[in-house]
């Protein structure tokens, strides 16, 4: 019996959400605490690690009795990790210089 169509997406909602808190903490380690400027070599090194993270975790699932990697699976964890940490540079970008 094939899963319903909303648990697929949930499963991907999951895995996007929290691949966009490991991003956001990623970047938050490479900006060591200083968030006035923030390069943008920085974002996509916190996004490449993750997905790199996701790469990982769906290869170890591979030994894992009863699991399976999913390429879906990562591209739902690389791409909450890109939106949070883009988000998030946008955000600063954009924020007026009166504030830090």
């Amino acid at each position: 019996m094939e899963a319903p169509a909303w648990m697929f997406y949930a499963d991907k909602l999951v895995h996007g959400t929290l691949y966009a808190g490991l991003g956001f903490l990623f970047l938050r380690a490479l900006l060591r605490g200083g968030y006035s400027k923030i390069p943008i070599l920085s974002v996509v090194l916190a996004v490449a690690l993750a997905s790199l993270y996701g790469i990982t975790d769906e290869f170890h699932q591979s030994f894992v009795p009863g699991r399976t990697p999913d390429v879906q699976d990562w591209i739902a964890d690389t791409a909450g990790a890109a939106l949070v940490c883009f988000l998030f540079y946008a955000a600063r970008r954009l924020r007026p210089a009166n504030i830090e």
